[in-house]
């Protein structure tokens, strides 16, 4: 069995007022925390948009946080797609 198939890989494109309220870095810590793999970066419509892979429940864990998002912020919507998982390791923020 590859070891890519207890991994699964989810793309969040999250709304509202996130960007300049430390969402980013709060959800590199949150990945790192919970053992996520990918990337976060602001979009130029004012959005977040960032790619998870992992084990399925780390990465539920994730996705659950980046709906209510660090103190500062005020998510409206979180839209997420099922994307092939790639192998990716570590976490960064783009």
């Amino acid at each position: 069995m590859p070891a890519h198939e207890d991994r699964i890989r989810r793309r969040a494109i999250v709304h509202g007022r996130v960007q300049g309220v430390f969402f980013r870095d709060s959800t590199r810590q949150r990945a790192n925390a919970h053992g996520v793999a990918g990337w976060v970066s602001n979009r130029s419509d004012g959005a977040v948009e960032a790619v998870l892979e992992g084990p399925p429940e780390a990465v539920d864990r994730v996705l659950r946080l980046l709906e209510t998002g660090p103190p500062h912020a005020t998510v409206d919507r979180v839209d997420v797609s099922d994307e092939e998982p790639e192998g990716l390791t570590g976490f960064s923020v783009r």
